[in-house]
């Protein structure tokens, strides 16, 4: 009895997670017999309260590669620190491979305003108001892992104040 009540505790806590599909691309291995066909898929997982992560999986059809690129996607997560108007609290870019990728703060009221897979990471991170531009590769992987990459930058006021050696309400004085 005790084993089920727990299980279902587990679900709902899986339940707040959200993925969503990149890409799903069919890529093929020339082996002895012939080409051997497997799927490859890119999965954004989030939560919507700032946590992140891009995952890949590869498997023979699509549903497992699916599976498995969730699954990764959970071991990569990031955390990304929310401004009560969920924006970020600063410019930051992110670079991967030749994706280049840079992330600004906005406005509230503004949405977000990026394209392809960064508009997909950023809506997952739970960023509500922001303007992204990509530079250099259209490649969605790496345009996602740049994205992540950008907001592992980020810093926050109380973070820049301890660094500095200053309290937090003299940082801009």
């Amino acid at each position: 009895m005790a084993k089920s009540r727990k299980s279902n505790r587990d679900k709902s806590k899986d339940s707040n997670w959200q993925e969503r599909v990149i890409q799903i691309r069919r890529v093929s291995k020339v082996v002895k017999g012939g080409k051997k066909l497997s799927f490859r898929a890119i999965v954004v997982v989030g939560n919507e309260k700032g946590q992140v992560g891009v995952g890949v999986g590869k498997a023979g059809d699509v549903i497992g590669a699916v599976r498995k690129g969730v699954a990764d996607g959970k071991k990569q997560l990031i955390d990304v620190s929310l401004t009560k108007s969920s924006s970020i609290t600063h410019v930051a870019k992110g670079v991967s491979g030749g994706a280049k990728v840079i992330v600004r703060p906005a406005a509230p009221g503004t949405g977000v305003i990026a394209g392809g897979a960064v508009r997909t990471v950023l809506e997952l991170a739970g960023l509500k108001n922001i303007l992204a531009k990509q530079l250099g590769s259209n490649n969605p992987l790496n345009n996602a892992r740049a994205v992540i990459n950008a907001l592992e930058g980020l810093r926050t006021f109380s973070e820049v104040a301890q660094e500095r050696g200053v309290p937090l309400e003299h940082l801009y004085t």
